[in-house]
């Protein structure tokens, strides 16, 4: 079973909460809640998000501050932010958004169907990265666990192993270029894009891994720790 990504609403007004909700109810995701950036970066501490849709103005911290703090954190400096704003100061305004680390800047009253379509590409996105670590990961226990067989087992499951986790990645990979092509056609935000070029890299990096691991090409130090 897939497990479901997390997105993270943070404003301080319930009945913006509750709108935000009804908008991403579609996505079939989890809708995790925070009246205030002090909260936000609470529920940061201990889970994962895919996206951040962040309120700009709260009381006391607000979603500027908030935003420091998050790419401050190694944990969760790549989690892409976007703002939400009631009002418009202009140019500057959004700029000082985007030099927070926002990939977008929405001002409200904002299309729902827009709104839903963005955070579905970060959503989409954060899943393949989760499928390409999980790819990693079983690639490190399969090769640790196989010490101590005889060297024609080994070889049979070694090569075995390698040819499904070339297949499973061979999936990723296609899914991951046809999800960049779709973004590069529907010229989509920047920072979705940069998001998407980032996987490919390290798609890239588990290929060359996995090929190096073929026999009398290289050897298990290859792998990719991420």
């Amino acid at each position: 079973m897939v497990q479901k990504a997390k997105i993270l609403l943070v404003d301080d007004r319930p009945e913006n909460l509750l709108a935000l909700e009804a908008i991403l109810s579609a996505l079939d995701q989890t809708l995790v809640r925070a009246s205030s950036g002090e909260e936000a970066l609470k529920a940061l501490l201990t889970d994962d998000f895919a996206v951040i849709l962040l309120d700009v103005q709260m009381p006391g911290m607000d979603g500027f501050e908030t935003a420091a703090h998050i790419k401050r954190r190694e944990r969760t400096r790549d989690i892409p932010i976007i703002f939400l704003t009631a009002i418009n100061h202009g140019p500057h305004h959004t700029f000082r958004g985007y030099a927070a680390g926002a990939v977008d800047y929405i001002s409200k009253p904002f299309d729902p169907w827009v709104l839903r379509a963005k955070v579905s590409v970060f959503v989409e996105l954060y899943m393949k990265n989760c499928q390409l670590r999980e790819q990693a990961a079983l690639l490190r226990l399969q090769l640790e666990g196989s010490g101590g067989k005889a060297a024609g087992d080994e070889a049979k499951d070694s090569a075995g192993l390698l040819a499904e986790l070339s297949a499973r990645l061979a999936a990723v990979e296609e899914q991951a270029e046809a999800l960049s092509k779709q973004l590069s056609d529907e010229s989509t935000d920047a920072g979705a894009v940069a998001t998407a070029a980032h996987l490919e890299r390290k798609l890239t990096g588990l290929r060359r891994a996995l090929d190096a691991l073929e026999p009398g090409t290289g050897s298990a130090s290859s792998v990719p720790q991420n």
